[in-house]
């Protein structure tokens, strides 16, 4: 871990954003609900992420997923309920019967604290994977440019890349490139890492060594949530499995209950259906040999 060696940056940040009981959730979501065009896309969601967890989502498509990781670090507003941060409300909430809506100043110091990787990397193809990593710390956080090359290739070492440090995207395949997406969510040091169906732009042989990070990165006890459609590493690495469908959370419990014995019938019968495909799949690559 090279947790400290970028320092805290510059300004003076609200002191509820930093003073927090540790025994709080890091992560809190109560009674969210977001629309789109007035179509529902989370209704009345719960949800608390202790610190140190994993909480794995599993669902169909459209069942709210991403929407809801892109609430947890607004990159979309919620329309109503509310979501908490280290146990202080955040974004957009009530208090004394009127709307607050939290500064953008305040916004970008709570999003620095929650890294982001997406399904699609999303890197800056005129930098080299160092620079594409140190860029946040230098123009976000105000870190001096060689501590933060220093901790750069750290986190690169980190996600097994410390060769590639001076290749551009373009030189890259794309397991590569995802872990250096991870490296640069990392850099910022963040308090919990959002992962969005991080492998599901990658080539069936490259989804294992972004995973195996993640299992590394959760094996160190990181905080994350990961939105994934691969299901084994849900049952080995998640402490928690989220199971959504339409917009809502159908069933919450850890990874030998949810997968071994689910009790709502439409978890049932999403796990079959998934199960179902995985086994046809397996059956007409082992054909092909």
């Amino acid at each position: 871990m090279v947790h400290g060696l970028l320092g805290h940056g510059r300004g003076r940040r609200r002191a509820n954003i930093t003073d927090f009981d540790a025994t709080l959730p890091i992560v809190q979501l109560s009674h969210v609900w977001k629309s789109f065009s007035g179509t529902p896309v989370l209704t009345d969601v719960d949800l608390s992420v202790p610190r140190g967890q994993v909480v794995c989502i599993i669902g169909p498509s459209g069942a709210g997923k991403s929407t809801l990781l892109r609430c947890i670090n607004h990159h979309e507003r919620i329309d109503d309920g509310e979501i908490l941060f280290e146990g202080k409300r955040v974004y957009r909430y009530q208090s004394n019967g009127r709307t607050v809506i939290d500064p953008d100043r305040v916004i970008e110091q709570i999003r620095a604290q929650i890294g982001m990787v997406f399904q699609s990397f999303n890197l800056f193809p005129h930098l080299t994977a160092l620079g594409n990593v140190i860029e946040a710390p230098i123009q976000v956080r105000r870190i001096p440019p060689e501590r933060a090359r220093e901790a750069g290739h750290a986190m690169l070492k980190k996600v097994g890349l410390a060769a590639k440090a001076n290749a551009y995207p373009h030189e890259l395949s794309g397991g590569q490139q995802q872990r250096v997406a991870i490296a640069r969510a990392l850099a910022m040091e963040p308090k919990v890492m959002l992962f969005d169906e991080a492998t599901s732009a990658l080539d069936p042989e490259l989804v294992g060594e972004v995973l195996r990070v993640m299992r590394h990165l959760a094996a160190e006890g990181m905080t994350m949530v990961v939105v994934t459609h691969e299901m084994d590493f849900a049952r080995e690495v998640a402490d928690r499995v989220v199971f959504m469908a339409d917009g809502a959370i159908v069933e919450d419990g850890p990874p030998s209950q949810l997968f071994g014995a689910p009790k709502s019938p439409r978890t049932r019968q999403f796990l079959q259906n998934v199960l179902n495909r995985h086994g046809r799949a397996e059956a007409e690559e082992e054909m092909t040999l």
